[in-house]
């Protein structure tokens, strides 16, 4: 008797327990990344997969790029954020992200599958895209289809409306 009541006790507890909020992420090719083939010069990035990622300067949008690190609490917070918009935007705007300063492929890896991310992610080691994006983060830049920066957000996107409305505002893009 007391056994059954345990066990109806336990499922109780178990059954007004929230639902998880854990979302696999994997690795993807950074080969869908639009880019000007005829850029030359500027900073390149290896892909999180291991693959040749893109030269910073010849991305083209309309594009967000969200500068992130696995040791950045705040980046674990806006990911949320990201993968609702990554899910809102396909077909009308890329995102991608730039996984800075990690100490290997490894970390990096583990973060994007253990945070569901999917979308591409370049790898940046040694802060050299520090040149291009500035210093910081979470940082998210929104390019324009010719390639220019049409905005800069330094600092956590909040929420899903934030991220809709400066896309909507900087690239034109109505999602």
């Amino acid at each position: 008797m007391k056994r059954a009541f345990m066990a109806a006790v336990l499922l109780l507890l178990t059954a007004c327990s929230p639902a998880s909020t854990y979302v696999k992420g994997e690795v993807v090719s950074c080969k869908t990344i639009s880019q000007d083939q005829t850029f030359i010069g500027g900073i390149q990035m290896d892909c999180l997969d291991r693959s040749k990622g893109a030269r910073l300067g010849a991305l083209r949008g309309p594009m967000v790029v969200n500068v992130w690190g696995s040791w950045c609490g705040p980046c674990k917070k806006e990911i949320p954020v990201l993968r609702a918009f990554h899910d809102k935007a396909q077909g009308k705007v890329q995102l991608i992200g730039v996984d800075v300063e990690e100490a290997n492929f490894d970390d990096g890896r583990t973060f994007v599958e253990r945070n569901g991310i999917t979308w591409p992610n370049l790898y940046d080691p040694d802060g050299r895209s520090r040149e291009y994006f500035g210093l910081g983060v979470p940082v998210t830049w929104f390019i324009a289809a010719n390639g220019s920066v049409a905005y800069k957000h330094v600092g956590i996107i909040k929420d899903l409306e934030e991220i809709v409305s400066l896309t909507e505002k900087y690239l034109g893009v109505q999602l």
